[in-house]
Parts: structure tokens; C-alpha cells; sequence
């Protein structure tokens, strides 16, 4: 590969009262400490998208909000992805379904890892999330990084004096290692074969 990976972030909650930005930009600083990939934080908040509202998928038309076209530019220019989701009532919040649902071809054949919280340490939305991956053409790593119980209170402010994520790291530090490094093997693979799959069609 002539480059480094490109890594995205995802906050995957855009409530105003959200606590996803915390672990989110947890996860993407251990995900940039060694400098083999460059991290980017992308925060659902920032792109106003609409609820789904195309003739298709872009996999069979092109979007015409200008709102989803900017959306599908910016996921695009990553080679793997970190979803940071909290679990709504056994799932992913509405927003990030809405997120995925606004492209096709820009998650092909890509990886991604999960960092979810909330009830069972988001356990739930971290399965439906992989469903969702398989049915965009994405692998998803085994390992997830699952924030809940008396961890999720030690950091989120309904458990008073909130501390910082590092204060959990003996029990979540291990699993946050294990979804990078099966991450990098898989955007690597993905990279190397998007771009074989590029030069025979050229």
C-alpha cells in the first residue's frame, strides 16, 4: 500500500444530552497513538442529514439531497470505520441507522470496529450494527469494545461525579486493544484487495 489507512470515527448519537463523544474521542485517540493510521472523529451532529429520502440506494441511483451527497463524500474518504453507538431499545439509535441507510458503495468492501454503551454494555446494538455491516458489503471485527454495569456509571454523568474513560481502562482497555489490531488486519486485507480489484479493471 502507498498510504496510511484512513480511519473514521463515528459518534453515533447526535442528542444533545449524548455521552458518545466521550468514549468517541477515547477510542480515536488510542486508535492514533502508534501512527499507523490517520483518525479522523466524525460527528453525526455536523451534516444535518435528512431522513432517507431517495428514489433508491446509491448503489442503484445517485442521491439528490445535497445534504446526502456531502455525507457519502466525506465516509468515502475512509478505509475502516469505528461506530461509537449507545443501545435505544435493543438497537442503534434512529440517526445512525438513517447515516448508513444515506450511502451504499462508499462502505463496500470495508471494516469497521464497535465501541457501544448503555444496557448489557450495548451488546444488542453492536449485533444489529454487524447485520447491518453484512448487508453493506463491510467486515466487521470479532473483538468490540463494551462499555455497561458499574463501568458505565463510573464514567457517565448519571453516575454523579463522572471520571474520565482512562478510569475503566483495566476493564476495557484489553477488548479496545483487540478490536484495533483485528481492525488494521482487516482494513489492510480490504485496502489491498479494492485495490488489486482496481488495477484489473483498469
Amino acid at each position: 500500500m502507498s498510504r496510511k489507512p484512513r480511519i473514521a470515527v463515528i459518534v453515533g448519537s447526535t442528542r444533545e444530552a449524548r455521552f458518545g463523544l466521550k468514549p468517541a474521542e477515547w477510542i480515536a485517540e488510542k486508535a492514533s497513538a502508534n501512527g499507523a493510521w490517520e483518525v479522523e472523529l466524525v460527528d453525526l451532529q455536523g451534516f444535518d442529514l435528512p431522513l432517507f429520502n431517495e428514489v433508491a440506494s446509491n448503489a442503484w441511483a445517485p442521491s439528490e439531497d445535497a445534504r446526502a451527497i456531502a455525507w457519502q463524500k466525506k465516509i468515502g474518504e475512509f478505509d475502516g470505520y469505528i461506530f461509537v453507538t449507545p443501545e435505544y431499545n435493543r438497537s442503534i439509535p434512529g440517526a445512525l441507522k438513517n447515516a448508513l441507510d444515506q450511502a451504499y458503495t462508499e462502505w463496500n468492501r470495508k471494516a469497521f470496529g464497535i465501541v457501544s454503551y448503555g444496557s448489557v454494555g450495548g451488546t444488542r446494538a453492536a449485533e444489529h450494527l454487524r447485520t447491518i455491516g453484512i448487508e453493506l458489503q463491510m467486515a466487521s471485527t470479532r473483538a468490540a469494545v463494551h462499555v455497561g454495569g458499574s463501568e458505565f456509571m463510573a464514567v457517565h454523568p448519571m453516575g454523579g461525579e463522572p471520571r474520565p474513560m482512562s478510569a475503566i481502562e483495566g476493564a476495557i482497555g484489553g477488548s479496545a486493544e483487540a478490536m484495533l489490531n483485528e481492525l488494521d488486519w482487516w482494513v489492510r486485507a480490504t485496502m489491498a484487495a479494492r485495490e488489486e480489484a482496481q488495477r484489473k479493471a483498469a
